[in-house]
């Protein structure tokens, strides 16, 4: 195969990448929470009830922004019911996934995992069933020093300090017509309006992400963004955005062109923001939040759905696998190329719902799209510069025309992080790595994951059938690195430049 070359000039950024974008979401649904982080009877239950394999895991990961607590099940969520002495915690009906919910693990409890795994929060209000009066409540409640009938009863609560939450979802998914409350989008605009404005009275210091289209296949599509744009004008910092993608055809060369459709999708929705600001309609460039994305389809139907009236049923959990790890890059490629646009991004979830660690019991062990997402995160800081691929690929029935290479890069200083994704099912590739204005150095450090199947998966009986390692295929000369990549292959490195 003729060698593919990417392009490079320290001077031809894009914007630095927002460490945001290695966010997660942890929803009370299915075994996300109970069962998942949070588990007092394990073995493995921390002083506060949490499981520390599975946090020890998340570590790894090094997530940012975690968004709580949905999601579907924040739109019928009532968060008083979730404060104050456990046994007086009622338990409810979730009716978005059918499930009883003991309200054992509430904001409270959250907020102190946050403050261990310095995550930072971001908070959903109910915009389904709840009120404006009821999220202005909560923020009182969390950042507030006291004085005041919210703020006391956290105090009452045992939490003499505020919380001081500063990332705030307007609801979530008011767009899709499955969710509780979903209402017109003239009507979530006003009603997102008139909470943002009593939220931001109580503290102005907040940020508040607004409901967007929530999937490109909708009839609202983008309209429902530009009419919620002109409502919220002065009151939001970001718009929504959500996406998952998945293999329903079988075709994996086809699904791994799927990055191309997540590049529109972006590209369409900031379109929307800066007509919004250039038309007046907003008085400042309102960003992006892609506060859900991942791999979602064999999952997503019937009794994956249906908790049953059932305590931590199991929903939503996908078995991942190789051509999955590609496709997980792709977002992170995606999102980094767009830093000037995408602010925040959320994995969709982090343990047992669609994620990246699975439990059983006491086992727990990592599936294949855990690798990507650490090998990225371990190089996230800096700015993202524009890639230019040149070299060989192919066309897609759905996506049109790919490059068998998917990438992005982060320069930060004198090291030069690089993102690879070699497409090819069949066929290694070595990448020529050019930056136009300054000679490579040196290999730092790599790490890269590959396999020749890709439907291979990791089991609790084989839990590192995909897995990463360290990559030193590599070969510098004249200040050009040249990389080795194997077929259906993951690389992350970091390169020493001169300047």
């Amino acid at each position: 195969m003729e060698t593919t070359t990417l392009h490079l000039h320290t001077a031809f950024t894009v914007d630095t990448v927002d460490p945001r974008i290695f966010g997660g979401f942890l929803e009370h649904l299915g075994r996300a929470v109970y069962d998942g982080v949070y588990n007092p009877e394990s073995v493995h239950a921390d002083d506060m009830g949490c499981r520390k394999d599975v946090l020890a895991a998340l570590r790894r990961l090094n997530f940012t922004a975690m968004r709580y607590p949905g999601g579907n099940f924040v739109s019928g969520y009532h968060w008083q019911d979730a404060v104050g002495p456990r046994e007086k915690r009622p338990k409810v009906r979730d009716i978005a996934w059918q499930s009883i919910e003991t309200n054992q693990f509430g904001p409270d409890e959250f907020l102190e995992l946050a403050r261990r795994m310095d995550w930072t929060p971001m908070m959903a209000v109910n915009l389904g069933t709840g009120t404006p009066e009821e999220a202005r409540n909560w923020l009182e409640y969390c950042n507030v020093d006291g004085g005041s009938k919210w703020a006391d009863m956290r105090r009452e609560n045992g939490y003499e300090e505020p919380h001081n939450v500063k990332l705030w979802c307007l609801g979530n998914e008011m767009d899709g017509p499955w969710q509780i409350g979903h209402i017109p989008a003239e009507n979530y605009a006003i009603l997102a309006q008139q909470t943002a404005r009593m939220m931001k009275m109580t503290d102005p210091d907040i940020e508040l992400v607004v409901c967007g289209s929530c999937a490109p296949d909708l009839p609202t599509y983008l309209e429902w963004d530009r009419k919620v744009l002109e409502h919220v004008r002065d009151e939001v910092e970001y718009l929504s955005l959500h996406r998952y993608v998945g293999n329903e055809f079988d075709d994996t060369e086809e699904y791994l062109a799927v990055t191309n459709s997540i590049d529109r999708q972006i590209e369409a929705t900031d379109a929307v923001c800066l007509s919004a600001y250039h038309t007046r309609k907003t008085k400042r460039r309102v960003h992006l939040s892609c506060d859900e994305w991942n791999i979602w389809y064999r999952a997503r139907h019937g009794e994956h759905l249906d908790g049953k009236g059932k305590y931590a049923p199991h929903l939503l959990e996908e078995q991942y696998n190789m051509e999955d790890v590609l496709v997980a890059a792709g977002f992170l490629n995606s999102f980094i190329r767009h830093a000037d646009s995408v602010k925040i991004a959320n994995l969709a979830q982090i343990v047992n719902v669609i994620a990246p660690i699975f439990t059983r019991g006491d086992e727990m062990f990592l599936q294949t799209i855990f690798y990507p997402i650490e090998m990225y995160s371990r190089r996230r800081t800096g700015t993202s510069l524009q890639v230019q691929v040149q070299g060989p690929g192919y066309t897609s029935k759905r996506y049109g025309k790919v490059n068998y290479l998917d990438s992005s890069a982060i320069l930060n200083g004198d090291e030069l992080s690089v993102f690879l994704v070699n497409r090819n099912l069949n066929e290694p590739m070595e990448v020529e790595v050019r930056l136009a204005d300054a000679p490579i150095e040196s290999l730092l450090n790599a790490d890269f994951v590959a396999g020749t199947d890709p439907k291979a998966t990791n089991t609790f009986e084989h839990p590192h059938r995909v897995q990463s390692c360290t990559h030193d295929d590599i070969a510098i000369k004249n200040g050009v690195a040249t990389i080795s990549l194997p077929p259906l292959s993951v690389y992350a490195g970091t390169l020493k430049i001169g300047r």
